[in-house]
C-alpha cells in the first residue's frame, strides 16, 4: 500500500486514481498543484476537494466514507419548523459571497486558526464570479448572522462551510438551500466529512464508491449560471422529514 502522496505539477496538475487515497489520514490523495478554477472544477467532478492550513502545501482529499445530504431527506425538527414559520430574518442567495467566506473563516470554539485562508478566499471568489460557487445569507436587518457557501456543478452541490452568529441561522440557510436545490433538480449536497450538526439535518454517510457513482450521473459538465435568487419563502415540502 502506498505510504506517500504524489506532488502535483503546479501548472498542469493530474490527480491520481481515487482508490490510491490514504486510509490515514483518511482520504489524503495528493499535494501541490494549484487552485485555478479549472483545477477545482476538475477535482470536484472526481470527488476530490482541497483542505489545508496556512503554511502548508495544497492538500487534496477524497475521504471514505463520505457524508452527503439528499435535498428531499432534509430533516426538520418540530422546533425548527416552528422557527421557520416565525423567524424575523431575511434570507438571500449570492448577495454577499465574500462576506460569507470571511464569516466562515473566523475561528470556532477550541480552534486557533482556519483553513479558509486568503488563497482559498481568492480561489472561491473567482468561482463565484464565474457562476460556479454560490452562497446563502441570513440577515437581521443589514447584519449578516448566518450562511453557507459551496460549489454547484451540474446537479451536485459541494458544500464547503457554514456559520451561525445566532441560534438556528445556519440551519435556516441549509433549509433554504435544500428547497432551492430541489427546485433546480439537484441530486445531493456533498458534506465531505461527518459532523453531528449535519447529521441532525439528515445527512448520512455513504461509501466512496457510491459517491463516485452519484458524480458519474449528476456531475458531468461544469456549467456557469447566473447568480441565484431566492425563489420564495420556505414551506414544508412533501418529502422533507419532520
Amino acid at each position: 500500500m502506498r505510504k506517500t502522496i504524489p506532488l502535483l505539477d503546479p501548472e498542469q496538475p493530474l490527480f491520481p486514481p481515487i482508490h490510491e487515497a490514504l486510509d490515514y489520514p483518511d482520504g489524503l490523495l495528493a499535494m501541490g498543484g494549484n487552485l485555478e478554477s479549472n483545477t477545482l472544477a476538475n477535482a470536484y467532478q472526481k470527488g476530490i476537494f482541497p483542505w489545508f492550513n496556512d503554511g502548508e502545501p495544497i492538500l487534496w482529499w477524497s475521504p471514505n466514507p463520505r457524508m452527503v445530504l439528499y435535498p428531499d431527506e432534509l430533516h426538520i425538527s418540530r422546533s425548527m419548523k416552528r422557527f421557520l414559520k416565525k423567524h424575523p430574518y431575511r434570507v438571500s442567495f449570492d448577495e454577499a459571497f465574500d462576506d460569507v467566506m470571511t464569516a466562515c473563516s473566523l475561528p470556532r470554539n477550541n480552534q486557533d486558526g482556519t483553513w479558509i485562508i486568503r488563497e482559498m478566499k481568492d480561489a472561491y471568489s473567482e468561482l463565484f464570479h464565474q457562476g460556479l460557487a454560490h452562497s446563502v445569507e441570513v440577515w437581521s436587518d443589514d447584519k449578516l448572522i448566518g450562511g453557507l457557501y459551496g460549489v454547484a456543478i451540474d446537479k451536485i452541490f459541494f458544500g464547503e462551510s457554514m456559520f451561525s452568529f445566532a441560534t438556528n441561522t445556519s440551519k435556516l440557510a441549509m433549509t433554504h438551500l435544500c428547497r432551492e436545490l430541489q427546485s433546480r433538480n439537484f441530486q445531493l449536497v456533498d458534506c465531505q466529512i461527518h459532523s453531528p450538526h449535519l447529521e441532525s439535518l439528515g445527512a448520512r454517510m455513504i461509501s466512496r464508491e457510491a459517491f463516485l457513482e452519484a458524480l458519474k450521473d449528476g456531475c458531468r459538465t461544469p456549467s456557469t449560471s447566473a447568480h441565484w435568487k431566492l425563489t420564495g419563502q420556505w414551506t414544508a415540502g412533501p418529502n422533507e422529514r419532520t
